[in-house]
């Protein structure tokens, strides 16, 4: 697995968000700096699934050049299998288990973070798979379903399974995205398990970064939220473990980011494309992008519903030279506890 990994410092993941981190989110985090592996969106398993074309689409035409996992999630053990060989056929690097997704009704169905719920089942979804993939098999985790005193039972079952990287949400799945993280549970697994491990939750700079990698003794981290806020992250944080100067971006280089982002998703539905609908897509990026600026970005493109609405806001409060904030505001709707890294004693 450290293969893939670039040498002399700590690896950095793109972390798989769904109905963002698609083909042209990574086309356009490429071209920031972008991640050393790449993980798909996860690919839905059912009795009667097929791997989705779109994502199948990251993996076949990854604009990158660099390694990228195809990320399942279910709990149909037969499915699972079988998914996984067909994934296989695919130029990806390994396959990923998605054990974290906290999304209600993905836990309803006892898949993703509600998995966490029935250990047994775990164990025996893990021997399945590693059974079935002759090649790299990773787990996407959290520490925990209701309270992260869980984690050690659940870490026997990852040393049973001689999976080749774990990475690890720092919170439970009933803390979501709403707490600071547990870097002692990171710790714990880099202890106990032969794998490289990967932490992952509220980076969202690189003070943040480092001290969960100090915190953890991690091999490396995953970015999801924080990177789509801020492109230039895994480009500063490289700066960063090599001592030499970080990009400092403005927010008209951030406004570039979102129009390059708004014109690539444009490109990517062709004919189909549906301008009121691509505002609404928009969306699900900015909820991000707005936090840490004026509050009324938030606002108005929150109310957005055409594409003047969504353009004005983000000129008015994006075309300008004032560099991007480091940090998105503590105890926004999406960042949660994330000041906690940086004065552990306090947590």
């Amino acid at each position: 697995m450290t293969s893939l990994f670039p040498p002399g410092r700590p690896a950095l993941y793109l972390a798989p968000m769904q109905d963002v981190t698609d083909l042209p989110f990574m086309r356009v985090m490429h071209g920031y700096g972008g991640a050393d592996v790449y993980v798909t969106e996860y690919f839905r398993v059912h009795n009667d699934s097929r791997p989705s074309a779109w994502i199948l689409r990251s993996i076949d035409e990854n604009p990158t050049g660099r390694p990228i996992f195809a990320q399942m999630i279910g709990q149909d053990i037969p499915a699972l299998v079988k998914t996984a060989q067909w994934l296989l056929e695919h130029p990806v690097a390994g396959i990923d288990l998605n054990l974290g997704c906290p999304a209600p009704v993905v836990c309803k169905k006892e898949a993703g973070g509600g998995l966490l719920r029935n250990l047994p089942k775990v164990d025996s979804i893990l021997g399945a798979l590693r059974d079935a993939i002759p090649g790299r098999f990773t787990v996407k985790t959290r520490v925990g379903y209701h309270d992260h005193a869980e984690f050690p039972k659940l870490l026997e079952i990852f040393r049973k399974h001689a999976i080749d990287a774990l990475v690890i949400h720092g919170r439970t799945v009933e803390e979501r995205y709403s707490t600071p993280v547990h870097p002692d549970c990171v710790k714990m697994a880099v202890e106990a398990l032969p794998c490289p491990v990967i932490a992952n939750g509220n980076v969202v700079d690189v003070a943040t970064g480092l001290a969960y990698l100090e915190q953890s003794t991690a091999a490396g981290l995953m970015m999801g939220r924080g990177a789509i806020r801020n492109p230039w992250l895994f480009s500063q944080l490289r700066a960063a473990f090599a001592g030499t100067a970080a990009p400092v971006p403005t927010c008209r280089d951030l406004l570039g980011y979102v129009t390059r982002l708004h014109d690539e998703l444009a490109a990517s539905v062709g004919d189909r494309f549906d301008p009121l609908g691509h505002v609404q897509r928009m969306k699900k990026t900015m909820v991000f992008v707005t936090q840490g600026h004026d509050p009324d970005f938030e606002f108005r493109i929150r109310r957005a519903k055409s594409p003047e609405d969504f353009h004005s806001a983000c000129r008015d409060h994006l075309d300008r030279d004032e560099p991007v904030p480091a940090a998105p505001q503590e105890g926004s709707r999406v960042f949660c506890g994330f000041s906690e890294l940086l004065n552990p004693q306090a947590a």
